[in-house]
């Protein structure tokens, strides 16, 4: 709704503006007091047509400034509000309000802005359709739209919403498999191409069967089998520093043995102080145990296979392969594979799939008539009786010979 306006220099309005709340405002005043100027702001502030003969003798320009706000709007009003301000690149202020302004030059030209940014007079009738309705002598600006005369049709009778989005989900429906056997028809001989293209590279990523992650961890294994030899030395040292070697009774004692002797004496002691340093001792040990583990564990992992080596650079070269056309690593290669998949699925133009798809479009327009029929005779029935309510209101009117008619048409 229209929270606020502000007029300058349009007519007989030097500068006036209004608060407005929600529900009925009424505005009133004596033959010249301004109240058709008010209504040229607000036409203004709805993209209608700019007329330089409406700012006032003397000033160079008119202004028309509204501040409106979407709290009463449905969330699908809303919602199409804010977008088209955003499309336009303005945006709301800091309380959620957008504000709209109109000049129009004694010269002749007009200008619009829209959240802060400058947009055609256009953008403000898009933006103001469900947020502002001017209600004339001669004219209802909203209902001069065919698409609005239809709403307020549907509107006049709870039996038709069921009926109109049912109708709409079978209209989508049919149009996505309408659209899809044309493009397969008119596009036969490109489609058989580009199927021919995807299945080559799909049947060449299958034979490969690449697994996620492998290059990353061909990386670290050929690493590895490239410097085994170290590797087995630097563990087997380490481990002999900690362990020992068995069957060796010489005077140089292993690390595990002496942190053990160190342990026991401390612990034998009864001393506060050392109770702690030999629980601490004993944590050691446990640890020292644990990475002699580790380190043996290490050991019996490291590949003996002396072509291991060779058998993983050549599959590297052939994940190399697929990395270089389809994606940059393995990952993404699977995830193309995937995709490619989802195309060719889309993508069958045999005469079994278009006669099936074919089928499907015509049991899908069956439907779809026959849900439309549904929708036109309940509009039908509603139409008559919206035309019988306002003409009866219209006779109250004291217009006795005047009546409205709702035509509906195929």
């Amino acid at each position: 709704m229209l929270a606020d306006i502000t007029i300058s220099d349009l007519g007989v309005i030097s500068s006036a503006s209004a608060e407005l709340s929600s529900g009925l405002t009424v505005l009133t005043g004596e033959t010249g007091a301004g109240k058709t100027m008010v209504v040229t702001g607000l036409r203004l502030l709805a993209g209608g047509r700019a007329d330089a003969s409406r700012v006032r003798a003397g000033a160079s320009k008119a202004v028309v400034e509204g501040t409106f706000i979407t709290e009463e709007l449905t969330k699908e009003d809303a919602s199409s509000v804010a977008e088209i301000v955003d499309t336009a690149g303005g945006s709301a202020d800091e309380n959620g309000e957008y504000i709209a302004s109109r000049t129009v030059m004694s010269t002749g030209r007009s200008k619009a802005h829209l959240g802060g940014r400058s947009v055609p007079a256009a953008t403000l009738g898009e933006f103001s359709r469900a947020l502002l309705t001017v209600h004339g002598q001669n004219d209802q600006l909203r209902l001069l739209a065919p698409d609005q005369q239809l709403a307020a049709l549907d509107r006049s009778s709870s039996d038709i919403a069921p009926l109109l989005e049912k109708y709409r989900e079978i209209f989508l429906h049919w149009r996505t498999l309408a659209k899809d056997l044309k493009r397969r028809t008119e596009s036969r001989r490109e489609m058989a191409q580009e199927v021919d293209r995807l299945q080559f590279a799909v049947n060449e990523i299958s034979e490969i069967d690449p697994q996620p992650g492998e290059d990353e961890d061909l990386i670290t294994l050929i690493k590895r089998l490239q410097d085994v030899d170290g590797l087995r030395e630097a563990a087997q040292t380490a481990l002999v520093a900690i362990d020992g070697v068995e069957g060796d009774f010489g005077e140089e004692k292993p690390a595990s043995t002496l942190l053990g002797e160190a342990h026991a004496a401390v612990h034998a002691v009864d001393d506060k102080q050392l109770e702690e340093l030999s629980q601490q001792l004993g944590e050691m040990t446990s640890q020292l145990a644990g990475i002699a583990g580790e380190l043996g564990q290490f050991l019996s992992d490291l590949p003996a296979d002396p072509e291991l080596l060779e058998k993983s650079l050549q599959r590297q070269q052939e994940l190399r392969g697929l990395t270089r056309k389809y994606a940059g690593d393995i990952d993404g290669v699977l995830a193309w594979k995937q995709e490619a998949e989802s195309k060719l699925a889309s993508m069958d133009t045999s005469t079994e799939a278009l006669e099936k798809l074919q089928a499907e479009v015509a049991e899908a327009q069956t439907e779809m008539v026959s849900r439309a029929e549904k929708l036109t005779a309940a509009r039908t029935k509603a139409a008559k009786k919206l035309a019988k309510a306002v003409t009866e209101e219209i006779h109250g009117l004291a217009m006795p010979k005047a009546r409205l008619e709702v035509d509906i048409r195929q």
